[in-house]
């Protein structure tokens, strides 16, 4: 998603480099740029499309006049759009392939009865979703048989610790974590509000990110790290401009230590999710 700013060929050799450097996992979506991201990812990839675990998402449908999308989890248009990201991308299989959302009244059987299709037909090897909706993530992990869920996560974003994380790993389904660095704000963004916490609070985590990176990481693999501290988490995805931000990313480090991420927990007290919460009384 982040690739977009920049020119073909620039993005062409980012994707090469990250792979030089050890990143084997690229995530996009027939979404980005309405569809032209796929295609960048495509080009790049194509001549080391088995060295690489490529992932796409599907659900949101661009309307004809351009004028935005629509969600869409119907079983008819995922096996009509697989076609077209598989296009796109030049590749005879998709890895891993997500629905890019999801709520509570979607016919969700009727949902997973496509991915499940495109699996037996090989054309995905596994499905997951990217939803940050624990009643939505519990329905799935239910009735359906998803490798992985995709979910904001990070320090100024901790909702997922309170129920998803521990649920997702208890029936050992991996999570991809997204916004490790909270649009910049845990790194070099001037502070603002978000996600309920206010300006000056975004602005005491993010002095205490600084204070915890030391000589041993910089704020970003600080934030970085810390997503990746709970055991569920398989991968951190992160948006990448350039090579500078590339290498940052990519470099390696050392996990932090436990009394670092107790540090980093206690700038500030987390927050639950007030909406879409699982519904007990109905199991």
């Amino acid at each position: 998603m982040s690739l977009s700013s920049n020119t073909e060929r620039e993005n062409i050799y980012l994707v090469h480099e990250a792979v030089e450097l050890g990143v084997n996992f690229f995530d996009t979506a027939d979404l980005y740029d309405k569809g032209m991201n796929e295609e960048i990812v495509g080009k790049a990839i194509k001549k080391i499309r088995n060295k690489i675990v490529l992932a796409t998402k599907v659900g949101n449908q661009w309307r004809s006049d351009g004028s935005g999308w629509d969600w869409n989890p119907g079983k008819a248009y995922i096996l009509q759009a697989v076609e077209d990201s598989l296009r796109r991308l030049q590749t005879d299989h998709i890895d891993l392939y997500q629905l890019h959302g999801g709520t509570i009244d979607d016919p969700i059987d009727d949902t997973i009865e496509a991915f499940e299709q495109l699996k037996q037909q090989g054309k995905i090897r596994q499905y997951g979703i990217s939803s940050i909706r624990p009643n939505v993530i519990h329905e799935y992990v239910k009735r359906s048989s998803i490798a992985s869920v995709l979910i904001q996560y990070s320090l100024a974003d901790r909702r997922p610790e309170e129920i998803v994380l521990d649920l997702l790993q208890k029936n050992n389904i991996s999570v991809l974590a997204r916004g490790a660095l909270a649009q910049g704000l845990l790194v070099n963004k001037p502070a603002k509000d978000y996600l309920g916490y206010n300006k000056e609070e975004i602005a005491e985590i993010n002095k205490v990110v600084h204070t915890v990176s030391g000589s041993n990481h910089t704020p970003a693999q600080t934030a970085i790290q810390y997503a990746l501290h709970h055991p569920a988490i398989a991968s951190a995805v992160i948006g990448i401009r350039n090579k500078e931000q590339l290498d940052e990313v990519a470099a390696t480090v050392p996990p932090l230590q436990k009394e670092e991420i107790q540090v980093l927990q206690q700038a500030i007290s987390p927050h639950v999710y007030e909406q879409h919460r699982i519904d007990h009384s109905a199991n």
